[in-house]
């Protein structure tokens, strides 16, 4: 009996220093900022499990998407999307860049309907990588690719035919997509008829191109401000993306 009267004390105890109290100035003491922990935590543990329930619906994992990828890719949608910087919310596109460039690793997504609308080939630049993307950067000349999220905008037609402009959201890291000319285009180099005769996809100059017989339904879809991500698990872009260490 004493044990249990101890151990309710102490439970009562740790309650009250979770109530909010204020000081002399008004303004939250403490016990406010750990409460506010508490929550912020719970927040972000609901969006995890949220992620996590969509990857399986969506039975990403069979088409070759890796949880990593979506995890990450999420978390920086539902970012972008709450600062109110995506015109069409409901789409979100993801290069997964950990995989072989052999595989199909684009995967459109219709956030509200919960379905893959497109999941095809893409190429990496050619200095990032052979069959793998293995090196990443923004400058320009560099003919690697740029990791981070990054918001689509409008279509033009240029030497690729029809082709997407898209703005690189993440400085130090996809900001100078502009001035680099990094857009999406549609390539021969890309796709299952070249993969027959090559040892790989063929590469860009830093451009998320894909194949050229399906560049018109992948434009189409993702155009006017969709959310794009560009993933691969490099360490210095997963511990400095302002966006994903909001």
């Amino acid at each position: 009996m004493k044990t249990f009267s101890k151990t309710l004390g102490a439970a009562v105890f740790f309650v009250l220093l979770l109530i909010p109290t204020k000081n002399n100035a008004g303004d939250y003491s403490a016990a406010k900022a750990g409460y506010s922990l508490t929550s912020a935590v719970t927040t972000r543990g609901a969006n995890a499990s949220k992620a996590v329930a969509l990857y399986d619906a969506l039975k990403l994992k069979s088409m070759g998407l890796t949880k990593a990828a979506f995890e990450y890719a999420y978390k920086g949608y539902q970012y972008l999307q709450e600062k109110g910087m995506l015109a069409r919310a409901s789409v979100l596109t993801i290069c997964d860049f950990s995989q072989s460039s052999r595989r199909k690793r684009l995967f459109v997504i219709d956030m509200d309907q919960q379905k893959v609308l497109i999941n095809t080939y893409v190429a990496h630049g050619r200095r990032s990588g052979s069959e793998y993307a293995r090196s990443f950067s923004n400058n320009p000349e560099s003919h690697k690719s740029s990791l981070g999220f990054y918001k689509t905008e409008s279509t033009y037609y240029g030497g690729h035919g029809l082709s997407l402009k898209i703005e690189g959201l993440e400085r130090g890291f996809n900001d100078k997509a502009d001035a680099r000319n990094i857009v999406v285009h549609g390539s021969e180099y890309v796709g299952p008829d070249f993969i027959e005769n090559n040892p790989f996809t063929g590469r860009s100059f830093g451009c998320p191109a894909v194949p050229a017989n399906q560049v018109d339904d992948v434009i189409n879809a993702i155009k006017d401000g969709s959310c794009l991500f560009i993933y691969h698990p490099t360490k210095r872009y997963l511990t400095h993306s302002k966006i994903l260490n909001s």
